[in-house]
């Protein structure tokens, strides 16, 4: 949980030892919320009946007669199983976390008021269409009808139990249509691409001189690692994929700025002050997702395959609930016959299929966030040699057990100021920051994110698209966050859509903090849909996106970004799709086979040059565990385990003593390229030691070192023997309640959090589960779902959540697929209602 909301659970720790004493009241309070699953429940609101079917899982699939109901019980069943987890959300989203949890959280609040993301949440309402508007009243009703149903705070969930504890007075309010719009901008913000890196560039460069800084940021390795599109151009206004490829304009090369660290410190502190709900919980970049199709011409079926796993923070309960949307009989005015994976919170299926279509995303991570450093004085900022006045507007945050707050946001014309949020650094500003010799006094966000658009009818669009025309017409209005989007359809075509709002720059790459006042680096446009990347099938038969470079710059004119994620895991699963294609047809378990992949595609690089030292003491025997070894990272992995390890120290050991914190490793594919490169340059700088008086390390100095300190550390922690080592022990995810699960007090983590679960892979394995080489090799982040759906027979498709469709604790489905999700396995993704019906386990009828 964030730090902020510890107090809350030391300051229930007594009362909740007390009342696992008394053991009878516990179990009525955790079963009190528990919901009803079969026989018949009124929901006000409701026209007509509604029947939900669920498995053994808990996963509901929900059949009615028109939309309106339909969406109306997808609400009532989203807040029967995970409202809290909706509650928390709303709050966060609103910058409103304090009138649950208390000054504690104010930092929160203060940075999502200043971005205002409630605010373009209702600015987009009146945007969308009628459908849109009437499918997100309809879902608020079926919320508000659980909601009036469950009045106590124990009829609600476990957590409302706890939180009545210190905050007596506090009641959830009815559900409105901006909290689903809200919960947008959350998944917008932890996908918003290089905003990290740009702030990292900047702080490297307080210490490094420019060409150092850009070492650590290479080229992406397009001679080996392929981007996603490989042919086409755009020509006419249009990307065409089989058009000749043009020259790239000549882009504007932009030297670094160097900068003091103060106002970019602040903003940093200010990003990472954000609660990851679905992101990299470090705040980086390194997160990823895979998503591939293969055209029924490669297929056992003989129709497409399209495999999908997003990478997000983990989370307890999983930031996805499983669901599928039918109308009885379909038609225009009830046209849904969905399923697929689902945000409680939001009405439609976010990824899935409908028995015509299936779509995937994974992240395309295009630059749409700029930051601007700013010139301020009395109460204006400077732009192109005028003083332009600030916007301003007064925040009032209320919080629980204390005095309201007051926050005066300050807006540049690029938008938010984000370094006045961070209270601990006020009397610092203005920071100094050299820019061309002048000094900035703060620094500016513009973010796509923050300008109001149309993604929720996209939702509705690809839920009923029944065609690549159609397909793509809703893609054009998925603006933000930006997503690869794979697809294949019954016919056996299958193809690959980039959508987004992608700004174009009138100067710069987006790479570094620029001046605000000149005018020089505003926005001037954005990319046209219809020239952004697209693929409908390609000679090849197959499309895989990975988070890698979409199209070379060398023969694509427009700049999406120069920070992509480096290949590693797109060219693995080509290489793999490739080896099995020349083998023959594949089929739905090759697919699944696929996503637990293990590969570390550095070992070839690295395990080389450690061989190749002399090494003596326990480390050489240590080091033997690599000899012969293929790279597999499974989580019972003796190697795998030495490996990882010294990939940490070798990090930490050859770049933290030249780093400031916020530009330090993490590890991640950037990091592969970056030593790759160094390992064929003995005496690079960064091998140097700097703390070292005296000594001049290199290479195989650093590479000792590490291999020596990777020993001692597994020593100490798994024992002295190496072969007794294995990678799950130390790489384990433990499923941990999002709000309330990290306080430290076993009593309250008992209550809410789950046994740790051995996780195989790595950051940039096809098998992607994240860890934080400066803190431990427990897993943040990683496969969030498992996809894989057979366009020949819906019925024969799989998947998997990360722990279960339940968001009560002690709930049967509260963590039941946790255990399948790290050992790989998946579950039937029933589609046809006749499959539905044979495999439910409690039949709900809802009616008026």
């Amino acid at each position: 949980m964030p730090r902020s909301l510890k107090w809350l659970a030391r300051a229930v720790t007594v009362i909740v030892v007390l009342g696992l004493a008394l053991g009878g009241v516990v179990v009525w309070n955790v079963r009190a919320s528990f919901p009803q699953l079969s026989g018949e429940l009124k929901v006000a609101g409701l026209a007509g009946k509604v029947t939900v079917y669920r498995d053994k899982n808990g996963i509901p699939h929900i059949y009615a007669d028109s939309s309106e109901d339909l969406l109306l019980a997808q609400g009532y069943v989203h807040a029967q199983d995970r409202f809290f987890e909706m509650d928390f959300r709303r709050h966060l989203t609103a910058g409103r976390l304090s009138e649950m949890f208390g000054s504690s959280t104010l930092v929160e609040d203060k940075v999502i008021r200043t971005m205002g993301w409630r605010r373009v949440a209702e600015q987009e309402l009146p945007m969308l269409t009628e459908q849109t508007r009437h499918a997100l009243d309809s879902y608020a009703a079926g919320v508000n009808a659980w909601l009036e149903s469950r009045r106590g705070a124990a009829d609600r969930s476990l957590e409302y139990a706890v939180l009545k504890l210190t905050n007596s007075g506090y009641q959830p309010e009815p559900w409105t249509p901006a909290d689903s719009l809200s919960w947008l901008k959350a998944m917008a913000w932890d996908l918003r691409s290089n905003m990290s890196d740009e702030i990292s560039r900047a702080l490297a460069a307080t210490k490094l001189p420019a060409e150092r800084v850009e070492q650590l940021w290479p080229e992406y390795p397009f001679g080996t690692n392929r981007p996603i599109v490989t042919r086409g151009a755009v020509s006419g206004g249009k990307f065409d994929q089989d058009a000749d490829p043009r020259e790239e304009r000549e882009r504007e090369n932009e030297n670094a700025t160097r900068l003091d660290a103060d106002v970019l410190t602040r903003a940093s502190r200010a990003l990472r002050a954000v609660p990851s709900l679905m992101g990299d919980p470090a705040g980086g970049n390194g997160i990823g997702s895979n998503s591939w199709v293969v055209s029924g011409e490669h297929t056992a079926s003989g129709k497409p395959l399209l495999a999908n796993d997003p990478h997000l923070s983990a989370a307890l309960p999983s930031v996805w609930y499983q669901a599928g949307l039918h109308c009885r009989t379909k038609s225009a005015a009830c046209p849904f016959d969905v399923t697929g994976f689902t945000f409680s919170g939001v009405p439609g299926v976010i990824i899935g299929h409908n028995g015509k279509i299936a779509w995937g995303f994974t992240n395309l991570g295009p630059d749409v966030a700029d930051l601007y450093l700013e010139k301020i004085k009395d109460g204006s900022h400077l732009l192109r040699g005028e003083w332009k006045p600030l916007t301003t507007r007064t925040e009032t945050i209320q919080v629980a057990g204390g005095e309201p707050v007051r926050l005066q946001v300050r807006e540049t014309t690029h938008g938010p100021i984000i370094s006045d949020v961070m209270t601990d650094v006020r009397e610092a500003l203005p920071g100094a920051t050299r820019t061309a010799g002048e000094q900035a006094d703060a620094v500016a966000l513009r973010w796509t994110a923050l300008e109001p658009g149309p993604t929720a009818d996209a939702i509705f669009a690809l839920n009923t698209a029944q065609n690549w025309q159609e397909f793509r017409a809703a893609a054009a209005k998925f603006q933000v966050p930006a997503q690869n989007i794979v697809y294949a359809d019954t016919e056996g075509n299958i193809g690959y859509q980039a959508p987004g709002r992608i700004p174009v720059r009138a100067r710069g790459d987006g790479t570094w903090p620029v001046p605000g006042w000149t005018g020089e680096y505003d926005w001037k446009g954005t990319i046209p849909f219809d020239e952004l990347p697209s693929l409908y099938n390609p000679p090849e038969g197959y499309i895989v996106t990975a988070n890698n470079a979409v199209a070379d710059p060398a023969v694509y004119p427009h700049l999406l970004t120069r920070d992509w994620a480096y290949g590693y895991r797109s060219q693995r699963i080509r290489d793999r799709l490739t080896a099995a294609l020349k083998e023959g047809k594949v089929d739905a378990a090759a697919m699944s086979a696929l996503q637990q992949d293990t590969h570390n595609g550095f070992a070839r690089f690295l395990v080389p040059k450690l061989m190749d030292l002399d090494v003596a003491g326990p480390a050489k025997q240590a080091r033997e565990l690599l000899r012969g070894w293929d790279g597999s990272q499974r989580a019972d992995s003796a190697p795998a385990m030495y490996f990882n390890a010294v990939w940490r120290h070798l990090l930490i050991a050859a770049f933290n003593d030249d780093l400031p914190e916020g530009a330090r490793p993490g590890g991640g594919d950037r990091w592969f390229e970056v030593v790759r490169a160094m390992l064929e340059r003995p005496g690079d700088p960064f091998w140097d030691d700097v703390t070292t008086d005296g000594v001049k390390e290199g290479r195989d100095d650093i590479l000792r070192r590490a291999m020596g300190l990777a020993y001692d550390e597994l020593n100490e922690r798994l024992g002295p023997d190496p072969r007794d080592w294995r990678w799950g022990d130390l790489h384990a995810l433990k499923p941990t309640h999002q709000s309330l699960g990290s306080s430290g007090v076993a009593p309250i983590e008992w209550l809410f959090n789950r046994e740790p679960l051995p996780v195989a892979g790595n950051d940039d394995a096809v098998n992607a589960a994240g860890w934080d080489v400066q803190e431990d090799y427990a897993v943040g982040w990683l496969p969030s779902m498992r996809m894989v759906v057979d366009l020949a027979d819906p019925d024969r498709s799989q998947w998997i959540n990360l722990t279960g469709a339940s968001g009560h604790a002690f709930h049967a489905n509260y963590a039941d697929q946790a255990p399948l999700w790290a050992s790989g396995r998946t579950t039937p993704m029933h589609a046809r209602e006749e499959s539905v019906r044979k495999a439910a386990a409690n039949t709900l009828t809802l009616v008026p």
